[in-house]
């Protein structure tokens, strides 16, 4: 992963890894405040020969003590020195219980032993100190004396500094136990923001998007949480940031192939709920509004939608016409004053996937490439049925809606597979959903106006608007249809 891509995460996941350092804070914080203190006193032993006049004798008796010392500080933990402590203090613990509050170490290339004692009480963790350091120097003493002889010790252990009782406890550290916690907080936080990345399947953004596939992006449609009361927002807020995103699409799509002579597509999706209807019937308003003759056709014979969305009548439709049973001039219902026409999907038939195959249908796609400049096709999700790949061999041109945060890397790719395995032509994805702000916010810099804050369309669910709420004062409807008499053709 790229720096750029770390930074991504950062942003995107800051949340959880500001509340896993704070977690981190308060928990040593907590610990911090609420365990016992312990006080820490130490003690030092000087370990020397007997004196000589002698230089050699000098010399020997330095290396002997350099040799043994270390032996004298593990002589510390054992039971002959610390069962005399216990006993003098009065303490109510066996010595190996004291062993574990006491502790010898003896610097490199020096003849000083340093004793460490800690207790939860400042005075008797110097007591310990003082005590073990005496009673080590006895212990060494009666140790080294050779046997059968009246003499001394050839070893002397000299107490140079006693321990004094502390003034405060030395653990816990607040400060430092809250800078590690927090330092691990941030740690895990950044770990887990990078697994929770490196896990999700889902499409975030054009980037996942360009990762699976070279097929070019040719627009973004912003999330918008009134789109499902509104899904025609070309017509019912032609100033806002939706629209204005269909209207990018329309210009980007004109576009897309300077050579090609058709202008037939089929707009279809991975899953349901992805917003293709609502980018189909948006996508032709705006082409209309250019001038251009357009003409949407229903196409998703299992759950038609358009005419629900545009106000008219779907009762006869394309399944009429490719079974013989009408003419498309008498099927074709003009959508108001634009130069908008539609092909609802009449009855739902047994067999779409036939019918959409058949070369009734070939013949109609002909035949309407020569009377509209755009001919639209909203066709079902290409992987639970056929249709989509069917029809897309069929008419050329695919456009592939994909739902940001909703549509899954693995559904995205199994969906180009399944056009590229039939030999239809993936012209341009369309991404919708995408959010405003944050790491995945569409970026300003390819078709958005998110530098300007607007808002974007959320087409999670295709409930067709009502209306009485996109009532026109200019005498017609939603659709652009005149209000009376509408149905009745």
């Amino acid at each position: 992963m790229e720096l750029r891509g770390y930074v991504r995460v950062l942003r995107k996941q800051w949340i959880l890894i500001v509340a896993l350092t704070l977690v981190g804070v308060i928990v040593a914080a907590a610990y911090s405040l609420l365990a016992t203190p312990r006080y820490e006193a130490s003690a030092k032993v000087f370990v020397s020969t007997q004196a000589s006049d002698n230089v050699a004798d000098l010399v020997q008796g330095n290396s002997f003590t350099q040799q043994r010392v270390q032996t004298y500080a593990d002589l510390v933990n054992t039971p002959v020195v610390l069962a005399p402590v216990a006993a003098k203090l009065g303490l109510r613990m066996t010595p190996e219980q004291l062993s574990t509050r006491v502790s010898a170490s003896s610097p490199a290339n020096t003849t000083i032993i340093d004793i460490t004692a800690i207790s939860t009480k400042a005075t008797q963790s110097a007591w310990i100190a003082n005590q073990t350091a005496a009673s080590l120097s006895k212990t060494v003493q009666a140790l080294e004396t050779p046997n059968g002889k009246g003499s001394v010790s050839p070893v002397k252990l000299t107490r140079v500094q006693i321990a004094n009782v502390p003034d405060s406890p030395s653990s816990p550290k607040l400060w430092l136990n809250v800078l590690l916690g927090a330092i691990i907080g941030l740690v895990v936080g950044g770990g887990i923001a990078l697994m929770r990345e490196t896990l999700d399947t889902r499409v975030r953004n054009e980037r996942d998007v360009q990762q699976i596939t070279d097929v070019p992006i040719v627009g973004g449609i912003v999330y918008d949480a009134k789109a499902t009361s509104r899904p025609l927002i070309v017509q019912a807020d032609p100033r806002g940031a939706r629209a204005e995103s269909f209207r990018t699409l329309r210009t980007n799509l004109q576009f897309l192939d300077v050579g090609a002579d058709a202008r037939t597509f089929v707009i279809s999706s991975s899953i349901e709920n992805e917003g293709k209807t609502t980018t189909c019937v948006n996508l032709a308003i705006a082409l209309s509004d250019a001038g251009n003759r357009v003409l949407v056709i229903d196409a998703d014979l299992r759950q038609p939608r358009v005419a629900h969305y545009l106000g008219i009548e779907g009762a006869v439709g394309l399944t009429d016409v490719l079974i013989g049973r009408a003419e498309l001039s008498d099927v074709v219902q003009p959508w108001g004053k634009t130069s908008l026409s539609a092909l609802p999907a009449g009855s739902v038939p047994p067999n779409p996937s036939e019918l959409l195959g058949s070369q009734a249908m070939a013949s109609l796609i002909q035949r309407v490439e020569g009377m509209y400049d755009y001919v639209l096709f909203d066709s079902p999700p290409l992987l639970p049925v056929t249709d989509a790949a069917v029809l897309g061999r069929t008419v050329g041109n695919t456009l592939l809606v994909v739902a940001a945060s909703r549509t899954r890397k693995a559904q995205l790719k199994g969906s180009v597979s399944a056009l590229t395995n039939v030999g239809a032509r993936l012209a341009g994805i369309v991404i919708t959903m995408l959010p405003t702000k944050g790491p995945d916010a569409y970026g300003y810099g390819l078709y958005g106006y998110s530098g300007y804050g607007y808002g974007y369309s959320t087409e999670s669910t295709e409930t067709p608007v009502t209306p009485a709420a996109t009532q026109r004062n200019d005498g017609f409807g939603p659709d652009g249809s005149r209000l009376a008499g509408r149905h009745g053709r």
